[in-house]
């Protein structure tokens, strides 16, 4: 990458995260590193860009002036190099993708291997995180695109992909194991284990829509600590039928008498400025 390049992501993502430090982490640089660029444009256009304190940075009066201009020359150099991409015919190229874990487990593998039988040379960033982070990521440039339940924020372009069935799960010794569908109301008989972080999910929006007030004992966002709970006794619960493929655990699943869903789709920015690398990559994602 160019290094006049460069100083200019450096300062975008120090203003983005208004720290050297995490600006540092995004763009795998030192935060010295991105001191030092932000250091050397000040001098080279003989300005202040930035305002450092305690708490961070923030913009001057001439760096606020500057930054759709910078921001523009880093745009133009995207569109540059996705062109350079596409008469390289697609050599090599890196696809960063925001997920969380049902499709990271059970999707991603398979679509990556068929994907690098055909190009061999694209490397790929996974961050793993619950759909208000994906949303950020995707929205602040972090990743090219995410996995998100639909639907997601108004500013993003999303794709849908698939409709899962959210099902109940239950100890092998539940009065209920047995039962054909089980009955909503009877999600508020026992100790309920809730998966949710941040933004509301869907389980609490089953709870919603029927009016029901669960026994919530624990809270958290990892699938698996959930069904290791449910399989020891502590509660019931309720998951994606995608995370439910080869579980470990002794649990028993069940649909509900009314059932719900989740819609997953893919989330982008842009559509007509993303890389030939995501291009490609969402065709295979699409025919999986």
């Amino acid at each position: 990458m160019d290094m006049n390049i460069q100083k200019y992501m450096a300062f975008i993502k120090t203003v983005e995260y208004g720290s050297f430090t995490k600006a540092a982490e995004a763009l795998d640089y030192s935060q010295s590193g991105i001191s030092r660029m932000i250091n050397d444009l000040e001098k080279e256009w003989k300005v202040s860009l930035l305002e450092r304190g305690r708490t961070g940075t923030r913009l001057t009066s001439d760096g606020l002036k500057l930054l759709p201009r910078i921001q523009n020359v880093c745009a133009e150099y995207q569109k540059l190099q996705m062109l350079v991409d596409e008469l390289n015919g697609l050599q090599s190229g890196l696809i960063r993708i925001g997920t969380f874990s049902s499709v990271a487990t059970h999707w991603l593998p398979n679509i990556i291997k068929e994907f690098q039988k055909d190009y061999p040379n694209i490397d790929y960033e996974l961050l793993l995180g619950d759909y208000t982070e994906i949303e950020e990521w995707i929205l602040e440039g972090r990743v090219d695109c995410g996995f998100l339940r639909l639907p997601a924020h108004p500013d993003l372009e999303t794709i849908f992909l698939e409709q899962d069935k959210l099902l109940v799960i239950l100890p092998e010794s539940h009065p209920l194991a047995g039962c054909e569908r089980f009955p909503v109301e009877a999600l508020c008989n026992d100790p309920f284990m809730l998966q949710e972080k941040g933004a509301k999910a869907e389980v609490s929006e089953i709870f919603e829509r029927y009016n029901l007030t669960p026994k919530v004992r624990f809270t958290t966002w990892d699938d698996y600590a959930i069904m290791s709970m449910v399989e020891s006794g502590l509660g019931i619960s309720i998951l994606p039928q995608l995370i439910l493929r080869r579980v470990p655990y002794h649990i028993v699943t069940k649909e509900l008498d009314m059932p719900s869903y989740r819609n997953i789709g893919l989330a982008l920015r842009d559509k007509k400025s993303i890389s030939l690398a995501i291009k490609r990559f969402m065709e295979y994602l699409q025919y999986r």
